[in-house]
């Protein structure tokens, strides 16, 4: 039994370091791209508090080697992941973040090293760090529940990586069955549900993984409205061109319409120069006959 847990606690060191390098493709694609996007900064920041308490746990029990070493190379490495995820998130993201990190991994893990060495002693000092590993570890394996609401509204596995979901997955079913063998009711409880919630990541990650967050439809209403608007711009052109061409086509005034505008200029002659005129249109017909 005892060479099985042993066996056991290899598997997991190594699974559990796989989970913990997971997210390296995540970071160089942020290292990259130089932003942090829409990923999420709570897990690797919660799970570096995890690790942490875990390597204290395991250097205060008897036979916790395992233990240490691989929540100490978790420790380690997410010190390089929150690091990162400050550099290259927005400003906003970066005031929330650094505050986060000051409260949590060394405001309260200062506290509770300090307390439990001051205060607490044996057997006692231990039940209150597993204690408190257990809800880290619990907290650790539902922060991904974000990035799980995230890719239900956006309808993509974009922002919630495949390795780390299988990882944490399988890291949650052997070290429930390390906990089991060795009956460590710390380890058991919280890596059973962390391995609860990797199945649930997984069947997420295989409803949507090819679902497009992009919606046709739309792409498609914009373009019928674009068209709209060209053919309304085009009609709106036809209408100013013909009624400019109407105004060049128009007739030139008719023969009785300038007969009339003598008519009218006439009428305000005085008596002395209608005689006048009169004289005249008789001495141009007299002319005409002759």
């Amino acid at each position: 039994m005892a060479n099985l847990s042993f066996i056991l606690g290899i598997i997991g060191n190594v699974v559990s370091i796989l989970m913990f390098a997971s997210p390296m493709k995540t970071f160089k694609q942020i290292v990259k791209k130089k932003s942090t996007e829409n990923y999420k900064g709570v897990p690797y920041i919660t799970t570096l508090l995890s690790t942490s308490l875990w390597s204290y746990y395991g250097l205060l029990k008897s036979g916790g080697l395992l233990i240490v070493t691989v929540n100490g190379a978790g420790a380690a490495l997410h010190v390089v992941y929150v690091t990162l995820f400050l550099i290259y998130a927005s400003k906003i993201t970066k005031i929330k973040y650094m505050k986060l990190v000051a409260a949590i991994n060394i405001g309260f893990l200062g506290a509770v090293i300090l307390v439990t060495q001051l205060a607490f002693h044996g057997s006692l000092r231990i039940t209150l760090i597993g204690i408190l590993c257990a809800a880290l570890t619990i907290g650790m394996y539902a922060a991904p529940l974000a990035a799980m609401k995230t890719v239900i509204q956006m309808k993509s596995v974009k922002y919630m990586p495949f390795f780390l979901s299988f990882f944490q997955f399988l890291n949650g079913g052997i070290w429930s069955a390390y906990a089991v063998l060795i009956k460590d009711f710390y380890i058991g409880v919280p890596n059973g549900i962390g391995f609860v919630l990797g199945s649930a990541q997984l069947i997420l990650y295989a409803i949507y993984k090819n679902k497009s967050i992009e919606d046709p439809t739309e792409e498609e209403g914009s373009a019928h409205l674009f068209e709209g608007v060209i053919q309304m711009h085009d009609f709106n052109e036809s209408v100013k061109n013909r009624s400019l061409n109407k105004g060049k086509s128009l007739p030139k005034p008719s023969v009785a319409r300038q007969y009339n505008q003598n008519i009218t200029k006439t009428s305000s002659m005085s008596p002395y120069e209608l005689e006048i005129l009169k004289e005249r249109d008789i001495e141009k017909g007299f002319q005409e006959i002759h």
